[in-house]
């Protein structure tokens, strides 16, 4: 995929739920398929929604799949502009500045020059996955993996839906330990390996192309720490097999969640024996760390 072909952007502003019920529906469809699907928190309580493609989208389809989606509450009307065939690293939420979270500093190669460097320091690329840390989810984890490596290290770590890979390459950083990072997309694998290879942590994170937990390498893995930022249908669904699959007296971040989706997912994954360890709330999203009581723990 050449950058001159992202050539198209739709764009609409709805409230947090509606919000995410509307990414969520312009990433999963086929018919327009979009090459990337972002959005993010303007700060009046609205969210942008912002979906790219490399052919110019049938906006009378957009416009009904955005009403179904948004089940009746308000959106702003959608915007389809056509953009000049440049880097579209420009045009993205790579631009958007260099985010820190806690000793984590992120930030694109256009601002390489203009940070100091140290072990926590990770340059990421907006590109065709998600993940740069402006987004409050991605900053969440961010925040709860700081937290932890404060307290202890795991002894392997699985990313659900790693997107860019900026948080198995973080925990990589953090932990110096190997973490195995998966996505549906291989397009997001590729960017992932990628990334890890230009982060220098090739050897510890390796990303594969897997549906949830549906791998058999993900059969045999016994991880005592998994992070998952995804979404809430997802993990809603996903708590009995990350129950089985996280070892006993391991954690498991997950975000991806609006503020008032967090209490329906922390009694889901109560049910399957997991107790909160602590919650972050920024911009209206949630990231919860979860533990399952046993007699392991992390160990240093």
């Amino acid at each position: 995929m050449t950058k001159a072909s992202l050539t198209y952007r739709a764009t609409v502003e709805a409230a947090p739920l509606a919000a995410v019920r509307i990414a969520e529906v312009l990433d999963e469809v086929d018919d327009p398929s979009a090459l990337s699907v972002s959005f993010f928190e303007l700060g009046t309580g609205t969210y942008e929604v912002s979906a790219l493609y490399g052919n110019r989208p049938d906006k009378t389809a957009l416009e009904a799949l955005i009403e179904a989606a948004a089940d009746s509450e308000p959106v702003v009307p959608l915007r389809v502009e056509e953009l000049p065939p440049t880097d579209w690293v420009t045009l993205s939420q790579g631009q958007r500045g260099p985010v820190r979270a806690g000793r984590f500093l992120v930030h694109g190669s256009h601002d390489r020059d203009a940070v100091v460097r140290n072990l926590f320091t990770i340059e990421i690329d907006a590109d065709q996955a998600f993940g740069t840390a402006h987004h409050a989810s991605t900053r969440g984890c961010l925040l709860m993996l700081d937290a932890l490596a404060k307290r202890g290290h795991p002894d392997l770590v699985l990313d659900l839906g790693t997107g860019t890979g900026i948080l198995a390459i973080a925990a990589a950083l953090a932990f110096d330990r190997p973490v195995v990072a998966t996505d549906n997309d291989p397009v997001a694998v590729r960017i992932a390996n990628d990334n890890a290879e230009k982060a220098g942590v090739a050897q510890q994170v390796h990303a594969l192309q897997a549906d949830g937990l549906a791998h058999p390498k993900l059969q045999r893995l016994s991880p005592d720490l998994i992070i998952a930022n995804i979404l809430a249908g997802p993990l809603y669904d996903l708590a009995p097999g990350l129950a089985q699959t996280l070892q006993p007296g391991g954690f498991i971040i997950l975000s991806g969640l609006t503020a008032e989706q967090a209490p329906g997912i922390q009694a889901r994954y109560g049910a399957h024996g997991f107790v909160l360890e602590k919650r972050i709330i920024l911009d209206g999203w949630a990231t919860l760390l979860l533990g399952r009581r046993s007699a392991r723990i992390l160990s240093d």
